[in-house]
């Protein structure tokens, strides 16, 4: 009912940040250069989904939580209805993922506008939702620990920000230095970066790096479930 009600500028607020990165580096660079073999515009695509997608699930639920912890104080009121926390930790994540993955279809749309050529299958697809799932649990988790919302722009700045753009998603992590490299390469969203392309030699094969995100999912929401459950 929230999204029927509210179509017309949830839509248009998640295109805005994509249309601009597509803008700039599809009409700005697009196919003046390549890398790993393919035009910079397809290799740009699923960098932009997968860095959107990262910070729509994540910022819906935590600034949600947050903002009902410490201003509303609605999260109260869910507390002391006969609500199943685990059930209320669960609706909370998958109704942000599924922003994310509403983002997701939204770039791709664009994209056709652009000529990028991404290969996008049932594989992609699972990618994307354990994207989603991924930060919307760690979106959820963070909403519960941190206790103002300037404490959740620094989590952002600090935290999300350098992620967008370290992880893979507007340049091949090769390009980094060797001991950087290592460490950036076990953050969800370069798995998710390295298996939206699948033509990196970091793709080691189709199962490694969903694995990699299911292990972070389900580490996440045993936590959030476990904040939720000690608040109550």
């Amino acid at each position: 009912m929230l999204f029927k009600n509210k179509f017309w500028s949830i839509t248009t607020g998640l295109m805005i940040a994509p249309m601009l990165y597509l803008i700039a580096f599809g009409w700005g660079i697009g196919n003046s250069m390549t890398i790993d073999g393919m035009s910079y515009i397809s290799f740009v695509i699923p960098g932009i989904i997968a860095m959107s997608t990262m910070t729509i699930s994540f910022g819906t639920v935590a600034n949600g939580i947050n903002i009902s912890r410490t201003y509303d104080k609605t999260f109260e009121e869910f507390m002391t209805a006969p609500i199943n926390m685990v059930s209320y930790t669960i609706g909370k994540i998958i109704a942000s993922a599924l922003r994310g993955m509403y983002s997701a279809a939204l770039i791709i749309s664009l994209s056709l506008l652009f000529r990028g050529n991404v290969n996008i299958d049932i594989y992609f697809i699972f990618i994307i939702i354990l994207n989603c799932l991924v930060f919307s649990a760690l979106g959820f988790m963070i909403g519960m620990i941190i206790d103002s919302h300037a404490d959740m722009s620094k989590f952002s700045n600090f935290i999300i920000t350098p992620m967008s753009f370290l992880c893979g998603t507007f340049f091949p992590l090769d390009k980094m230095p060797f001991l950087i490299k290592d460490v950036i390469w076990i953050l969800p969203l370069t798995q998710t970066s390295i298996a939206l392309r699948r033509n990196s030699e970091l793709f080691l094969n189709p199962w490694i790096h969903p694995l990699i995100l299911v292990l972070y999912f389900v580490i996440l929401l045993i936590i959030g479930i476990k904040l939720c459950t000690k608040a109550e």
